[in-house]
């Protein structure tokens, strides 16, 4: 493991934890080099689909394009990073369990505006009007209106 702060490849675990759900382990390490602690995070490597973009190339699932997605719209809203982080989790283990060898993107995009709306509305709209490429402020009120009928539908 590289060291973040000097690039030394030497270093020594001090601690080794599980997270709460036991999918993940932290480790707190410190470098030989500098002396300066760091943490990892090590989790196990499942097979994840690849990824149909729009243009038919297919890439590798990136789990960090998803939540950078998810963060950016949640900019500045009242979310921790833990929710976001349990949010790509959820993304992630249910395309696993799909199994599927390969996923359009537009799918990917669906679990995510998802996710979004569970989480908080204004960061679903934000996501949304980028990931379905609202062309006017007509779609975006049209996308609001669908909200505040859905909100009212559940308060009725």
């Amino acid at each position: 493991m590289k060291c973040p702060f000097c690039s030394d490849l030497q270093n020594k675990v001090i601690d080794s934890r599980l997270s709460k759900d036991h999918n993940v382990i932290r480790r707190r390490r410190e470098c030989l080099g500098c002396g300066k602690r760091f943490t990892t995070y090590e989790r196990i490597e499942e097979t994840l689909p690849l990824v149909i973009k729009k243009d038919g190339r297919r890439e590798p699932f990136d789990r960090s394009k998803i939540f950078t997605g998810m963060k950016k719209a949640c900019e500045k809203r009242p979310i921790s990073i833990n929710t976001i982080e349990r949010a790509v989790d959820r993304i992630e283990q249910g395309l696993q369990d799909k199994g599927e060898k390969e996923i359009e993107s537009s799918a990917v995009g669906e679990r995510v505006v998802n996710e979004l709306h569970e989480i908080d509305e204004v960061a679903y709209v934000r996501f949304a009007s980028v990931y379905r490429q609202f062309k006017d402020v007509t779609d975006f009120m049209k996308e609001v209106g669908k909200l505040l009928k859905r909100d009212s539908s559940d308060h009725a």
